[in-house]
Formats: C-alpha cells, sequence, structure tokens
C-alpha cells in the first residue's frame, strides 16, 4: 500500500510513525513534513492546501490511501477532490468539516440535535454593536470565539466584562483572526474538568479510542495564554465507563445520526472536545481529525494495523471489533521555543535526540523541525512532543519517564511546562481516597 499523508506536525508524525509498523504499507509520502517524519516517510516539498499538487502526486505514486491530519484542507475539500477522482481519503468532506470549519455551524447544529453544550449566541462581524450589548448582559466569565479556523488561538477566556469587549474588538474590529473573524460566538464559560474523545466512523458505524487531556494554557497550573497544546496524557481518568457511556448516548450517536439527518455523514476522525460538568459532559468544540497533541498519546495505544483501520473508514466498512487499545498510559511533554504563543526565535540546533531510545517506551514526535545539512533544527513554536508509554498502566512512573527524556533534549530558548498529567494524579488519588474511606466503613 502507498500512503499519502497531508500536514507537517507533531499529529502527522505519530500517525505516519504508526502507519509504518504496518505490514501492508510499501511506501509513505508526507507533503510536507518535518524532520523527524523524514525518517518514516519521503517528504514532498507541498502545502496541504495546494490540492491540485497534491492530486497531481496522489496520481503520479498510485496512492492507494490519502490520510489528511490538518484540518485547512478538510474544511476546503481535499476529500471531496481526491474521491472524486477515484482516491481513497481518511477524512471528512467539506460539508462535515464544518464542525470544525464553522463555530457558528457547530453550535447551531448542536442545538438542533439536542446535544450538550454551552449557552450561547452568534453575531456577524456588523452586529458588533449588538454583540457588545450582549456581553454587558452577561456574568463573567465568559468565551469568545472566531467562527473559522484560527491555529487553536480563536477561543478567547475572559475572566471580565471589559476583556470580552476587548477580544470582540481584536476579532472583529481589529481582524486578528482575519476572515475567521466574519462571525463570531459568544458563550457560557463552562465550569469542570476538561477531556478530548476520538471518535473512528465510516459514517454508519463508530468506536472510541482512549480518552485523553489536553494541556492548552502556557504556563504551569493552567496559567498564560492558550496555545495549541503544551501536552496531553493519555486514558483520562475523569472519563470513566459511565461518562464514556453518556457521551455515547448523548453526544456521539447524535452527532454522527445528526450529520447523516442533514445530508453531511460523517466519515474519518471526530475529536469532541468536552467539558466534564456538574450537569454531565458537555461539548465545547468538535474537530474533524486528530488532535495535537492529543494524537501523540493516543495513537501510540491503539493495538492493531492503524492503515487497515484507516482503510477500512475510508472504503465505509468499519468494524469497531478489531479496534483494540492497549492497556496502558501515556503522557506527551511539549518542547516549544521561547515566546510562543507570541513571537519566537527559529533556527536553533536541536540536540540530544540521539540519546532517546524507544525501547525505554519514549519516542520524539517532531512537530517544528527542519532539517538544515547534518543538523535539525527548530522551526515552529512547538518544537517536539516527547512521548513515554507505561504497559504496566502506571501514569506516574510514565510522567516521570516522559520528563527524564526532555532533560536530555536541549536546544536554545526550550521551554515546556512541567506538570503535565498532575490532574490525572489527583483524580486517582483522591478516586482512591474514596474507595478506601467506603471500605472503611
Amino acid at each position: 500500500m502507498n500512503i499519502l499523508v497531508v500536514g507537517s506536525g507533531g499529529r502527522e508524525h505519530a500517525l505516519v510513525w504508526k502507519l509504518r509498523q504496518s505490514p501492508q504499507v510499501k511506501t509513505i509520502f508526507c507533503a510536507p513534513g518535518n524532520a523527524g517524519i523524514g525518517q518514516h516517510a519521503t517528504l514532498v516539498q507541498l502545502k496541504p492546501t495546494d490540492v491540485k499538487g497534491l492530486l497531481k502526486l496522489a496520481k503520479e505514486k498510485k496512492i492507494d490511501l490519502t490520510v489528511v491530519g490538518s484540518e485547512h484542507p478538510l474544511v476546503e475539500g481535499l476529500v471531496d477532490t481526491f474521491e472524486e477522482y477515484g482516491f481513497k481519503v481518511f477524512g471528512p468532506s467539506k460539508s462535515a468539516a464544518q464542525l470544525e470549519g464553522s463555530k457558528v455551524f457547530s453550535k447551531d447544529f448542536m442545538t438542533r440535535n439536542h446535544i450538550p453544550t454551552a449557552q450561547y449566541r452568534n453575531f456577524s462581524a456588523t452586529a458588533y454593536d449588538e454583540a457588545k450589548s450582549y456581553i454587558n448582559t452577561l456574568d463573567p466569565p465568559m468565551v469568545v470565539k472566531a467562527d473559522g479556523l484560527a491555529a487553536g488561538k480563536g477561543v478567547i477566556i475572559c475572566k471580565d466584562r471589559q476583556e470580552a469587549l476587548v477580544a470582540l474588538d481584536d476579532i472583529v474590529l481589529h481582524r486578528a483572526f482575519g476572515d475567521a473573524g466574519s462571525q463570531i460566538v459568544v458563550e457560557e464559560f463552562l465550569v469542570g474538568e476538561e477531556a478530548s474523545i476520538f471518535v473512528l466512523t465510516d459514517g454508519e458505524r463508530f468506536v472510541t479510542l482512549s480518552s485523553a487531556q489536553d494541556h492548552k494554557r502556557i504556563l504551569d497550573g493552567d496559567l498564560g495564554k492558550n496555545t495549541g497544546g503544551m501536552g496531553a496524557y493519555a486514558p483520562a481518568p475523569v472519563v470513566t465507563e459511565e461518562i464514556l457511556q453518556r457521551v455515547i448516548h448523548e453526544v456521539i450517536r447524535p452527532t454522527l445520526g445528526g450529520m447523516k439527518h442533514e445530508g453531511s455523514p460523517y466519515c474519518g476522525c471526530l475529536y469532541i472536545g468536552l467539558m466534564m460538568t456538574a450537569d454531565g459532559p458537555k461539548v465545547l468544540e468538535y474537530n474533524c481529525r486528530f488532535g495535537d497533541p492529543e494524537t501523540q498519546v493516543v495513537v501510540p495505544l491503539i493495538d492493531g494495523d492503524l492503515a487497515e483501520i484507516f482503510l477500512s473508514v475510508a472504503e465505509r466498512r468499519l468494524d469497531p471489533s478489531k479496534v483494540k487499545m492497549h492497556q496502558a498510559a501515556a503522557v506527551c511533554v511539549v518542547m516549544a521555543s521561547l515566546g510562543y504563543p507570541d513571537q519566537y526565535e527559529s533556527g536553533k540546533q536541536i540536540s540530544g535526540l540521539e540519546n532517546i531510545k524507544m525501547e525505554d517506551g519514549v519516542m520524539v514526535f517532531h512537530a517544528g523541525t527542519r532539517k538544515d545539512g547534518d543538523k535539525i533544527v527548530t522551526s515552529g513554536g512547538r518544537v517536539l512532543g516527547v512521548t513515554a508509554i507505561g504497559f504496566n498502566n502506571e501514569l506516574d512512573q510514565t510522567i516521570r519517564n516522559a520528563y527524564h527524556a526532555v532533560e536530555k533534549i536541549t536546544f536554545d530558548g526550550a521551554y515546556y511546562r512541567s506538570d503535565i498529567g498532575k490532574k490525572a494524579l489527583k483524580y486517582l488519588y483522591a478516586t482512591e481516597q474514596r474507595i478506601n474511606n467506603k471500605e472503611s466503613l
């Protein structure tokens, strides 16, 4: 099987790494990829949104399966074009990808299909004064969102009305997110613990992968600015079996059923961002692809042939019983460039990668790297995702293994959070205490 993977980040590196393990895979091409992906695949310098160039490549290389990692080509209709020319693609159609491409669409879709989410109102950019008046009626905190794709930075959590009004100005008046701000969503702030669920579906059948928890804020303790993600762990103990069944019944089935009913059956990976509130799980957002950096902890836990799984989805013949997960824990710590998510320097040489051995249960997934002669240098804000797998399922030791590996890698200005996974340990400890207290009664 010849495979084309579209994208260049840590998510795509994790996917390529897992796909390479399939005995069915002959060749993997990645466009455009990065220095780490280049260890497993042939890199092709095409932008993910260059659909014509990618289609030409697929024809020339006789691609059997295309896996779209990033959201922009999905929202712009790459899948539709490829399928029109007879190519098999893992990913949703343009109409189905609206679940991520438009927050206005997704919020209204959830309302139509009675899917639990935060209370909200939508406004067009021309309704600036109306949006401003609405903000002044709300009790803080609140959330202001740009409608379209904004590299994970279009969601602004505001602790008071003044911050919300500033966010509104940034999005509508100053066009901080360009055309993504042509419409906005203002919604209530949900309180609880966040978690992510990945769903693989062929439009009819579906299977859930391991739950995960991302760490969006740049600083320890969930402080500072939002980022694309500073680390993740899986599984997330806050997603109990009871919670998962509620998510399946209240979110996943209504979402897939609703998309099919509205003429846009969803096929591919559906990411569901959840908040575990006092009233139960509520949807924060949908993504139309694997999340990043959650992919780096979920994909290594898949026990099976990822190429065959993806192909079965693309061919609309998914067998959920054949998708298994290892009973293990995984932790990913993102090493970022100093200054991220704002301005940062690139071109910094990375040292110590040769000290990390997969035999020790640690992989380094490259997010923002490139080759410079014989050297590997930084080329992005998020540079590396250092991921440890613990097959003994002991999360605390897996966290230590991940950070031990991080300490072996250096580059000028390297920055990372030191508390990835600690929320899970607190939850597990609290659960253990409750069980012990009950047993002692």
